[in-house]
């Protein structure tokens, strides 16, 4: 059936359908009541009649909870975001919001309510219920809320509500040290295996961990020592048990091609294997990223480094190509991001050894 306007279809003896959602099968997904007629104005009108529209205020509108608003929400984003963007707001939707907020009319949230259910996240959010969600958090779950209440502002004509984001605090990301950086480069050098190499290859691309994972030997051009970032290998939430899935990238900018440093070439050349195998494993099957965070932790105890996330691998490139002159353009797209800006706030983080350099440079005018 040939599709004309909004659930509305042109059947194949020539009737028009309209599709119109009144409700929830047991199962969650959308139920629709169908309405036929032999022009589109007739069944647009009979769609009117079940819509209840009257003066641009459905009824519907009414009596519409933030739980059906978000679950509508939910069944258009899945067509439109990445599988782990949809887990992840169906994380925060089934576990954060619909708990406290769920048969609440959408119509009779007030400014007063939706603050003082931030507060209640901000003191007593955690899922344990033992204490409150970071700021960061909070304001996770309220930019989901915020786009469910669009969906309902647009679809059903409801007013959107003005709410107060909880505040964060912009905090310099840490990085390793000179000493770290050269005791764990040392350590990886010298005990050359799969894991130890990847990891030396990401502390000098500035990869993610997913996309270190998802990286086949057929990603790799050793004539031009460059590397292609294509896939990346996630762990996410779906219907209640985790699994492991591998998409595309976090973003478009995100795929890539990266330079590799030629002394690290060198390693990989004598590691290569088959073009279709994953280069941490040397076969078909991924390493998924919390197994690479596992083996990270156990050699920075080794290495006598603090406990750190695998993450600061990539803050610390950044830092280290920042030291050595890099512009902040090419950087944000070495990183893949698709604003320099991103890069000089998030991952530049100047050394006091840089700062006393610069103010050297300082002097009394002739």
């Amino acid at each position: 059936m040939a599709k004309r306007g909004s659930n509305i279809y042109k059947r194949k003896d020539g009737r028009f359908e309209g599709r119109v959602p009144v409700g929830y099968h047991d199962n969650g997904k959308i139920k629709y009541k169908s309405v036929y007629a032999r022009t589109l104005s007739e069944v647009k009108e009979k769609m009117s009649e079940v819509y209840s529209i009257r003066q641009n205020q459905p009824v519907s509108a009414v009596k519409l909870t933030v739980r059906e608003a978000a679950e509508q929400w939910l069944s258009s984003a899945k067509l439109r975001v990445k599988e782990s963007s949809y887990a992840n707001y169906v994380n925060i939707v089934s576990k954060h919001i619909l708990p406290i907020l769920g048969g609440e009319l959408m119509m009779n949230l007030t400014t007063s309510k939706l603050n003082d259910f931030i507060n209640f996240k901000l003191s007593n959010g955690r899922l344990n219920g033992k204490c409150g969600l970071s700021a960061k958090s909070v304001r996770d779950i309220m930019t989901v809320y915020r786009s469910v209440e669009n969906y309902a502002a647009r679809e059903y004509g409801l007013r959107e509500t003005h709410f107060t984001m909880p505040k964060t605090q912009s905090k310099q990301t840490a990085v390793l040290t000179s000493v770290e950086r050269k005791r764990l480069e040392n350590y990886l050098i010298y005990n050359q295996n799969k894991t130890n190499i990847a990891i030396l290859l990401c502390l000098f691309t500035g990869l993610r961990v997913g996309e270190l994972c998802g990286l086949k030997w057929e990603d790799i051009d050793f004539d031009n020592a460059v590397l292609s970032v294509k896939r990346t290998v996630q762990r996410v939430s779906k219907n209640g048990k985790s699994q492991v899935i591998i998409g595309t990238p976090k973003s478009k900018t995100s795929v890539r091609t990266v330079p590799i440093p030629a002394f690290v070439m060198d390693i990989l050349r004598n590691y290569k294997n088959c073009g279709d195998f994953y280069i941490i494993t040397g076969n078909s099957k991924p390493t998924e990223p919390r197994t690479m965070q596992n083996r990270f932790k156990s050699i920075l105890k080794i290495c006598d480094i603090r406990n750190v996330n695998f993450h600061l691998l990539r803050h610390t490139y950044a830092t280290v190509c920042v030291e050595k002159g890099f512009d902040p353009k090419t950087l944000s797209e070495l990183l893949g991001h698709a604003d320099a800006a991103i890069t000089l706030n998030r991952y530049c983080h100047p050394s006091m050894q840089i700062k006393k350099d610069y103010v050297s440079r300082l002097s009394l005018t002739a």
